[in-house]
């Protein structure tokens, strides 16, 4: 048996060992519902921003992020910035969700929309779209894992049976561990995560010879013809400029992908990125997060979570390490045009692992990318390849054991309990939350085996449905104006929207996906919070709103900004603002030119495209950013006044919708 093989799977065993010892030790401690569903509300700090980071970003950041930028270049390297976006939900939201959490005694979010709705309906559509998130999303993430191990085993274990394979052990150790062993098991995750993704990028760039053959490299590769005015590869906007370092506008008017009228020059204008990004903040919206937040012991951890281990370091990590690998894979033998035209600058290591076939014409495409890069060190450091490859299941598990615990939790808690059971004891509760994780995942393995071709257009479905969670969650947190009626109508208004304008429903539809450039995250947002504020115009009950002010009076109580900060508020929103339009918005178009022309690399101000010089000022403004809104405007600090929780467990005490406990 190859090195790498072998010291593939003792690395997958020692990992395992760690899974399963948490596994165990989370079912020994979990004694009540609270302890399984939410680890008894004492997932400590660091835990917590291990563990939400690993959650946040999963094995996507890992795999699928640098084939993208391979793909579609630094236009596409804009969605780098979730590691900020994503993030900048938690700091509107998870703070007050603890507060509510606690005050309130709630488990899931289900209980909490409803309870603060006195709706039942809101209750269902939560779990429903729990569902349609968590299901395709750990589809997704199970088959990559599979087909990872089918690469890197040369073909011995088949895709399917080593999705099935690797999914068992993440079986036994939610199932039994609940988010108690979900917690610690992350921890480790993004751990791997983070410094896989820096250990692949440094073997990229030295297997190009450094920066300077990368800028060589990167020069021969966005060279456009100032006598046909097209790019030798890829894409030319309308401006002229390669596709790969340039963004092809801030909107394109007409049909979406798919159409005669296609975008020109690329997908990726700079409406297309704000609402992409949109679309991945629903990661954090989604019912499983709010879960996180139940079960956290304090809010203590939300800031440098959010801050310095999301935007900063993830931030940084993807802007640089990232970009490098998927860049840098063009000059690595992995395009074959390329090396044909300008075989000086490239130095052909992973033609071997292709079989020398350009990347884009193997069955994985641009998926292949990382497993041929972590292929480059298989006769040198054979171990590291083991290593490697553990960090990338580690990233597919990561947001995968995450939704299949929380979506258990909420198919008990808020369907079982509440219609079928309202007298489940704790052991029956955590029998069925056992048992809901289990249909889970087979539901999501099963969708993974039978429709590979529909799997993708799935995926692209659920974050766009996670996003949708916005108005209910301002409606909680923030905005009592919005009721019952207006939430219920926008949220299923923005599920519908978002399905007619992705792949899976935009076939059947004139306009092709992602109509005008906008990501169908934005399509849906702007029906959802157009109808949820329209209908509430027209359907305001004062008997309903004093229900509602009791909630938001205990918030202004204790998180209320204090007088002497009240100031900066107009300061928030303006710098949040110029961030979101001019750092990964429309006004991003100016960044393909400010630091030097595009189509001429001696003009590059920083001795890199203009483009990508423009992402690390924006990310450093964003860090800088969410550094102002969670410390300085109080939004991830602890409370100033202490939370005093009225029960441990609202559904223990049977809570009527119609009357306020």
């Amino acid at each position: 048996m190859d090195a790498k093989v072998v010291w593939l799977f003792v690395f997958v065993l020692l990992y395992w060992t760690y899974c399963i010892f948490w596994g165990i030790k989370g079912a020994l401690s979990s004694r009540t519902a609270s302890d399984y569903f939410v680890a008894g509300r004492q997932i400590s700090l660091w835990v917590f921003i291990l563990a939400a980071t690993a959650t946040s970003f999963s094995g996507w950041t890992f795999i699928g992020h640098p084939g993208l930028i391979y793909v579609d270049g630094f236009q596409y390297a804009y969605a780098s910035f979730y590691a900020i976006t994503i993030p900048f939900t938690g700091v509107l939201f998870l703070k007050r969700q603890w507060m509510l959490g606690k005050r309130f005694g709630f488990i899931t979010p289900g209980e909490m929309m409803a309870y603060y709705f006195k709706s039942d309906a809101v209750r269902i559509l939560v779990v429903l779209v729990a569902l349609m998130f968590s299901i395709p999303y750990l589809g997704i993430q199970l088959r990559a894992s599979g087909f990872l191990f089918n690469v890197l085993t040369d073909g011995m274990l088949g895709v399917e049976a080593g999705m099935w394979m690797l999914s068992v052990v993440v079986i036994i150790y939610v199932s039994s561990g609940g988010l108690r062993a979900v917690a610690y098991v992350d921890s480790a995750q993004a751990i791997l995560l983070g410094s896989g993704i820096v250990v692949i990028g440094l073997i990229a760039l030295d297997a190009i010879g450094g920066f300077g053959n990368l800028k060589a490299g990167l020069t021969a590769l966005t060279t456009v013809d100032p006598l046909s005015g097209k790019a030798m590869f890829g894409d030319t906007t309308k401006d002229g400029y390669s596709a790969y370092i340039a963004i092809p506008g801030m909107i394109q008017f007409g049909m979406g992908l798919g159409t005669d009228s296609a975008p020109v020059g690329g997908a990726w204008t700079g409406i297309m990125v704000l609402t992409y990004l949109f679309a991945l903040m629903g990661i954090q919206s989604a019912p499983a997060f709010s879960m996180w937040a139940f079960g956290t012991k304090s809010p203590e951890p939300f800031a440098p979570q959010q801050v310095w281990a999301s935007s900063f370091l993830i931030g940084f990590i993807l802007i640089f390490f990232t970009a490098i690998q998927g860049i840098g894979s063009h000059f690595l033998g992995a395009d074959t045009n390329f090396m044909a035209s300008f075989p000086n600058l490239v130095n052909p290591v992973m033609q071997e692992g292709l079989g020398g076939r350009d990347l884009m014409d193997t069955a994985g495409r641009q998926g292949m990318l990382v497993p041929q890069l972590i292929y480059l060190i298989s006769d040198t450091a054979p171990w590291l390849v083991g290593l490697l490859s553990v960090c990338a299941l580690a990233a597919m598990q990561s947001t995968g054991a995450a939704y299949m615990s929380t979506a258990g939790g909420m198919l008990t808690r808020d369907l079982l309990k509440r219609f079928l059971m309202p007298n489940a004891s704790h052991a029956q509760q955590k029998l069925f939350g056992r048992l809901g994780t289990l249909a889970i995942v087979l539901c999501a393995l099963t969708v993974a085996t039978t429709a590979t071709d529909a799997l993708v257009l799935l995926g692209g479905l659920a974050v766009a449905y996670g996003f949708q969670m916005w108005p209910a969650l301002i409606a909680v947190c923030w905005w009592p104006f919005l009721t019952r009626q207006g939430i219920v109508t926008g949220l299923i208004a923005g599920l519908v929207a978002v399905t007619l304008t992705e792949s899976i429903g935009a076939q059947f539809m004139p306009w092709g996906r992602w109509p005008m450039t906008i990501h169908s995250a934005g399509w849906g947002i702007l029906f959802n919070l157009l109808l949820a504020v329209t209908v509430s115009r027209f359907t305001q009950s004062q008997t309903e709103l004093d229900h509602r002010m009791t909630f938001h009076t205990f918030l202004r109580e204790h998180a209320g900004l204090p007088p002497e900060k009240r100031p900066l508020i107009p300061i928030a929103w303006i710098g949040t603002l110029i961030w979101f339009f001019f750092g990964i918005g429309p006004g991003a178009v100016i960044g393909n030119w400010i630091f030097g022309d595009p189509n001429n690399a001696d003009d590059w101000l920083f001795g890199i495209p203009s483009i990508w010089a423009w992402q690390l000022l924006w990310w450093a403004l964003g860090v800088l950013m969410m550094w102002f809104l969670a410390y300085q405007m109080q939004l991830s600090k602890v409370p100033h006044k202490e939370v005093e929780a009225l029960h441990e467990d609202i559904g223990d005490i049977g809570f009527d919708l119609n009357t306020p406990n």
